[in-house]
């Protein structure tokens, strides 16, 4: 019991950065989590920390030991879910990530009706555009849009997302309409900066090969919601997923363009780290939305 305390608390100090961190994360005293370090170093005849009054950092021998200690712990947690799955309620704290924009539309509404559902849980909603690192930050689950990356990790497909190119109809009133992709660098396209999938370009399809095309504007932004209310208000062409213009496109506000053009969808996908067994709580979830996004009516 001992070792995994003191195991527990290492992996907590070198996640959350700091002892105080990880005592109020455990509720103890700080002191307490210092005495478990000490013991496991003494213990195992290494330095695992370096501590100073302004910044703590891992030695290579505790970089080594973080790794193994946390595939040991959920290793353990998968095993005591394994076996207990059939008799209980998913139960306790669930950290999940979510694309700021998504997550405020697809995520966050449909938690409250999944608390009614699972009473015993606790969730914990963390939207931002940033790519979390679920091993390192705790997060149980990550809701990502776009192509997967080989990161170790494993993504299980929610739902398809489309993508379409948008412009209001002022902007096309004053620029036209283009007719085909290479006609894209005479607009004045709305960037999501430079990360993530539109680093390459805007995909379409083209002679049946999907094709990334450049393009280039005034104006670029990190937050989706920025993009969209530019694109409102006539200031260039975007490339958005349907979820978000969907309203907009029924309603008159923004229309489409280059739709012969559309590339097949990509996914919208929960990212969990790499494990034979879900748990219970992370299992229960992910079913919840894969079954919310199956309904039509959620995405209209």
């Amino acid at each position: 019991m001992d070792r995994f305390k003191q195991m527990e608390s290492f992996v907590a100090v070198a996640t959350l950065g700091s002892l105080s961190a990880a005592a109020r994360a455990e509720g103890v005293a700080p002191a307490m989590i210092g005495r478990r370090i000490d013991a496991l170093e003494a213990r195992l005849g290494v330095k695992l920390l370096v501590r100073s009054t302004r910044k703590l950092s891992l030695t290579a021998e505790g970089r080594t030991f973080l790794e193994e200690a946390q595939r040991i712990l959920r290793d353990l947690e998968d095993t005591e879910g394994l076996v207990s799955q059939g008799s209980r309620r998913p139960s306790g704290p669930l950290r999940v990530s979510a694309p700021a924009g998504f997550g405020r539309r697809h995520v966050a509404p449909l938690l409250p009706e999944f608390i009614r559902a699972h009473p015993e849980l606790q969730v914990t909603l963390d939207l931002s555009d940033r790519l979390v690192d679920l091993i390192q930050e705790r997060f149980d689950c990550a809701v990502r849009i776009g192509d997967l990356v080989d990161s170790g990790l494993v993504g299980m497909r929610l739902a398809d997302n489309r993508r379409v190119v948008v412009a209001s109809p002022a902007y096309l009133q004053v620029h036209g309409k283009p007719r085909q992709p290479a006609d894209l660098a005479r607009h004045n396209c709305l960037s999501f900066g430079t990360r993530g999938n539109q680093a390459r370009g805007w995909l379409f399809r083209v002679k049946g090969q999907t094709v990334a095309q450049k393009v280039s504007g005034t104006l670029e932004c990190s937050d989706g919601s920025v993009l969209h209310e530019w694109t409102l208000q006539g200031h260039g062409l975007s490339w958005r997923s349907l979820w978000e213009v969907r309203q907009d496109l029924d309603s008159g506000r923004l229309v489409t363009v280059l739709d012969d053009y559309a590339a097949p969808p990509n996914g919208i996908f929960a990212i969990v780290p790499e494990r034979k067994h879900l748990p219970l709580r992370v299992k229960v979830f992910v079913q919840w939305l894969r079954k919310a996004y199956a309904r039509e009516d959620h995405w209209a």
